[in-house]
């Protein structure tokens, strides 16, 4: 098994309000299927005087700050500190950590954020989970269905894993950086620390502690 694709090497669990979520599992994908109903195990038990329940099934923190023009579908729980800015499309399906930022125009569908994630200008991010203080920079994308429709595979090197999945587009390990306008295609894995060159177009597995400068070079950070 790949064990840099596993759980407790991409993420910090203790950087999420959904951590019990992986339990039981060993790839972060697998968890894909289970965002709605965790939404709803977690939202019944946060605490009044912390959350707002402003619709069915939308709590929102009462130190999050939410603009006006913002749309925002449940089920979703949107955690303290958050913003989220100008019109934010939140289609539903989103656990958003505490200190995030969903910026203009952004828009998060069936989707984890740990704490501190910022996807600020211009982002699409769908059936994907972003770890600790990940950064997508202006108009970088996640990709989560394949042109031909065809299930998705991760592939890492010669490795090709079956997801038994048909949407799912990225997974972002801790304190990735990706550069303004990439694309993140279906069952891209960027590990902890690594760096995504602006205008690239990504996919299969990219090792921790690298930066991406384009497909077939990868070098290590010094």
């Amino acid at each position: 098994m790949s064990e840099h694709l596993k759980i407790q090497s991409l993420f910090n669990l203790e950087e999420t309000m959904a951590s019990d979520i992986f339990d039981g599992c060993t790839y972060p994908w697998e968890v894909l299927s289970k965002i709605k109903t965790e939404i709803l195990r977690i939202g019944n038990t946060l605490p009044e005087e912390e959350y707002d329940k402003v619709a069915e099934d939308v709590w929102i923190a009462k130190t999050a700050k939410i603009a006006p023009t913002a749309s925002i579908n449940g089920p979703a729980i949107i955690g303290k500190d958050t913003e989220v800015r100008h019109c934010a499309f939140i289609r539903g399906s989103a656990i958003v950590g505490e200190g995030c930022v969903v910026g203009n125009s952004t828009e998060l569908k069936n989707v984890i954020l740990f704490n501190k994630v910022q996807v600020p200008h211009y982002n699409y991010v769908g059936d994907s989970i972003l770890g600790y203080r990940s950064h997508m920079g202006a108009g970088s994308i996640t990709s989560n269905v394949k042109s031909d429709k065809t299930l998705v595979t991760v592939k890492d090197g010669e490795q090709k894993i079956e997801t038994g999945l048909k949407k799912f587009g990225a997974m972002l390990g801790d304190n990735v950086e990706v550069g303004c306008n990439s694309v993140l295609n279906p069952g891209t894995i960027v590990g902890r620390n690594s760096n995504i060159y602006p205008l690239s177009m990504v996919r299969g597995y990219v090792p921790a502690g690298s930066i991406y400068k384009k497909a077939g070079e990868i070098i290590s950070k010094q």
